[in-house]
């Protein structure tokens, strides 16, 4: 009886992360509201799915709106011109306009305007996301090996051309059928915590092929992680063209089926 209540809490704690994801992603304003996605240049343009007049600068985004147009930023109204600043790498600052969000942002040294509408087809025909059911077989027992200093490491990304470059403060390294493997960790969005980028067996196959996350909790204070593959997540470009998803570092390429977590979306041809 313990050991099914054990099974039993796990698949429902699994079950409400995977509902949190989705809940993200199909959110009004989630990846599947993108409409469209501009690289900025230093000749101001217009776009049909978002207001103003577009440049970036040597100071940053900067949008002319007309007398009849009008953004609200940080919730007060911007008429007429509006400097957005700086933005580092990989942040992103947003403007409301109507219902729709407009998401400035930095992305491979790039400037990037990308408008989220909550009416895009994308997004009012999502159901949801194919995946393989919980098994807690996949949850694996790691350790963390920490580099000496944090070390840059550049990465392909789902847009042609274009590279990101992102600090590793060291690899998980894990055992599966007996043999060792280690992949290369950058940090999580929480302090201390692990995001790990990488393909397997599956992918192409019944998972997207270009990629999948896993976030590992904060190693403990021997460097034991767990890994849980059941969370192996779809980035944003396992949806939609208008993402520009860091791909894997190359040693992170697994060289087993990792039949666990999210597979290919049904918008990209996925079975159910």
């Amino acid at each position: 009886m313990a050991r099914d209540d054990e099974r039993q809490s796990f698949t429902e704690a699994w079950e409400q992360w995977h509902r949190q994801k989705e809940r993200i992603l199909a959110g009004p304003h989630g990846f599947l509201a993108i409409t469209s996605l501009h690289w900025l240049g230093e000749e101001p343009a217009r776009f049909e799915d978002a207001p103003g007049t577009w440049s970036s600068t040597a100071k940053g985004v900067v949008v002319e709106l007309a007398e009849d147009e009008e953004l609200t930023v940080d919730g007060q109204a911007v008429p007429g011109r509006y400097e957005f600043g700086l933005i580092a790498e990989r942040d992103s600052r947003y403007a409301g306009a109507g219902d729709a969000l407009i998401e400035v942002a930095k992305r491979g040294g790039h400037d990037i305007l990308r408008p989220r509408h909550p009416g895009n087809p994308l997004r009012t025909a999502f159901t949801h996301t194919p995946v393989y059911a919980p098994d807690p077989r996949w949850v694996l027992e790691g350790h963390f090996l920490p580099f000496g200093e944090p070390r840059p490491v550049t990465v392909g990304a789902t847009v042609e051309g274009l590279e990101h470059v992102y600090d590793s403060p060291g690899q998980v390294e894990f055992d599966f059928d007996g043999a060792v493997h280690r992949l290369t960790a950058f940090n999580g969005k929480t302090p201390g915590s692990l995001m790990v980028l990488f393909t397997d067996r599956t992918s192409g196959v019944t998972t997207y092929a270009a990629n999948r996350s896993l976030h590992i909790e904060a190693p403990d204070a021997e460097g034991r992680v767990n890994l849980d593959f059941n969370r192996a997540g779809n980035l944003p470009c396992a949806y939609t063209d208008l993402a520009t998803c860091p791909l894997p570092p190359t040693e992170n390429r697994l060289p087993f089926a990792v039949e666990a977590g999210e597979r290919i979306p049904l918008e990209r041809g996925g079975q159910p």
